[in-house]
């Protein structure tokens, strides 16, 4: 039976996770699609509907390639398979930057067209009026700091942050600011493992870490990648807790091979002409 996605009564809610600050960890996992949605819903307290499925399901070399369309299409998805995460739909590069109205419609159409209960945008002192418009037009919002996939052109490529004294301070003033204006927690990603934990407790909302430090107080992957279905380079911080492609090439081969050797479809597998024979 498919879970009773209208419900909001069953739902974990921003605010329920605002307060999981410095408690039992945050389980946070990507999703995309309906499927995976339901088979993690029970495990997780939030699903985020990442703009790495641009990457990840749609062949995009970063997560440039998003659109609001993409993402709420897949948010769409996610809600239906899902009925007590909190779901959390990613704001793709373009749609929020330019002014906080912009962010603000971009957010109202996230939300209106999902029915999720957050958006996440990246970013610290740059949107921060951006983040605290959203907050204010009643959309909880997730921030986003340290290494952010949006900018990864502009900064030259995927660059772990935290390193510099002048980047700390930076992280610092980011956090911060993201926390000011109203965010419900902040994802710290790609960030040094000791900048990471001392943000956690600098901060009084949850940080999400993502090669960051297991002192946060609640920890994200990517779905394909912690299942092992990633086909390119897996990052070093990524756990494989199972490998789902060596699962799903074995089972084409054996496929491939019934099917060129006739033995598949079987008797089992075809319809006769009595009806009442056929059990589906």
């Amino acid at each position: 039976m498919a879970p009773d996605a209208s419900d909001p009564e069953l739902r974990i809610s921003a605010g329920a996770i605002r307060l999981r600050k410095g408690g039992v960890p945050v389980v946070c996992l990507t999703a995309y699609t309906y499927p995976v949605a339901r088979l993690l819903d029970g495990h997780v307290d939030l699903l985020l509907v990442g703009d790495s499925v641009a990457m990840v399901l749609h062949g995009h070399k970063t997560t440039l390639g998003a659109s609001l369309e993409m993402m709420i299409a897949h948010g769409q998805a996610v809600m239906r398979g899902s009925a007590k995460a909190c779901v959390v739909v990613d704001m793709p590069a373009g749609s929020y930057e330019a002014t906080p109205a912009q962010a603000v419609a971009s957010a109202r159409r996230i939300v209106g067209e999902t029915g999720c209960q957050a958006v996440k945008l990246e970013g610290g002192v740059t949107v921060a009026g951006q983040i605290a418009a959203i907050v204010a037009a009643g959309i909880p919002v997730m921030g986003h700091i340290g290494l952010q996939p949006q900018s990864v052109e502009s900064d030259g490529g995927y660059r772990i942050k935290g390193r510099t004294e002048e980047n700390v301070a930076a992280l610092y003033r980011d956090a911060d600011a993201v926390e000011k204006a109203g965010a419900f927690s902040v994802v710290i990603e790609g960030t040094v493992e000791t900048v990471a934990a001392d943000l956690t407790r600098h901060i009084s909302i949850p940080t999400i870490g993502i090669g960051a430090s297991g002192e946060c107080d609640g920890q994200i992957l990517v779905i394909d990648d912690m299942v092992g279905l990633t086909v390119d380079r897996v990052p070093k911080f990524v756990k494989q807790y199972a490998d789902l492609r060596s699962v799903i090439s074995q089972a084409a081969a054996s496929y491939a091979a019934e099917v060129r050797s006739r033995t598949f479809p079987g008797p089992g597998h075809v319809f006769s002409a009595a009806a009442d024979k056929d059990k589906e």
